[in-house]
């Protein structure tokens, strides 16, 4: 048996956290999965993992093992890509992470089409709405919906985005439009726990500088699409991605406030570790999403 297979055996355990859940998801066994696991810390003169009947943790020395393996077999695959894709032959499994809310929109249809247009790429997204440690944690890439700022990553732009400061007509009617940013701190705000704003929203000043409304209200939740359906049932103000809000608001349900003083520039982007050799997969994920937005009218 080959480092290599053991290599990998190892990795589907640490990533599925456990051996029967790596045997579930990979289609071999526990029994098996176990055997190339101990061979590998036989081979390497090192203990892996500590076992109990129920879990495991990684060692020390697993820790370190897991880093270098996961960038070797990475790197093993992307040059297979390579290969597979000069032949025009693209396969293989992408493992994505996509915050909740992108899944939950309407553009997370994007995802949908390209799963059923390329049956022989296996699709596994993850959703968190945590910025996760695409290297460390064994993504191939991740949708990013942000303000992008410097990083050792790659990043491709699908698509612009805005938040949107919403009320229901009937909200409006009751307490009146506001003026100005700072009014919204004696009225009723439906917050998103979610967010990256929490009950500190951000607005941009006449003379062009950011500045924050500290907000309240009766009801909190972790969810843009839940505190958008609690501001069209009359909760209170709320902020909203665009693509959340806008078919309320084109609906009439949602009325758009204080849109000049809504900070810009933001977008949702595909991010991807830098690397020696770009899996074709993932470079044939990135552009059906660009092409996607761009058709959508998204883009």
């Amino acid at each position: 048996m080959d480092t290599l297979t053991r290599m990998r055996a190892f990795l589907d355990v640490v990533e599925a956290e456990g051996f029967s859940a790596a045997a579930r998801k990979i289609g071999r066994s526990k029994a098996l999965l176990s055997k190339y696991v101990r061979e590998l810390e036989d081979e390497l003169g090192a203990l892996l993992l500590n076992r109990t009947t129920r879990q495991f943790s990684l060692t020390e020395a697993g820790h370190t093992y897991y880093k270098r393996a996961s960038e070797i077999v990475r790197e093993i695959d992307s040059l297979a890509d390579a290969v597979r894709e000069s032949s025009g032959d693209v396969r293989g499994r992408i493992k994505l992470s996509a915050p909740r809310t992108f899944a939950d929109a309407p553009i997370g249809q994007s995802l949908i089409d390209f799963a059923k247009a390329h049956p022989e790429i296996v699709l596994e997204i993850q959703l968190d709405d945590r910025f996760v440690d695409l290297v460390e944690e064994g993504f191939d890439l991740a949708i990013r919906i942000t303000r992008l700022e410097s990083s050792s990553l790659i990043a491709r732009r699908l698509s612009p985005f805005s938040i949107r400061l919403c009320a229901s007509p009937e909200v409006i009617e009751k307490y009146g439009m506001p003026e100005r940013p700072q009014d919204l701190a004696s009225r009723p705000c439906v917050i998103d726990t979610n967010g990256r704003w929490l009950s500190n929203w951000p607005f941009v000043g006449e003379s062009g500088e950011t500045f924050t409304v500290s907000v309240t209200g009766r009801i909190e939740v972790n969810s843009p699409a839940a505190a958008c359906a609690a501001a069209v049932s009359g909760l209170g103000w709320a902020v909203l991605p665009d693509f959340i809000a806008e078919p309320d608001i084109a609906a009439g349900r949602l009325i758009s406030v204080l849109d000049d003083r809504i900070p810009r520039g933001g977008g949702i982007f595909a991010v991807y570790p830098h690397r020696r050799y770009l899996p074709a997969k993932v470079r044939v994920f990135v552009d059906f999403l660009v092409q996607w937005f761009r058709k959508n009218g998204a883009a």
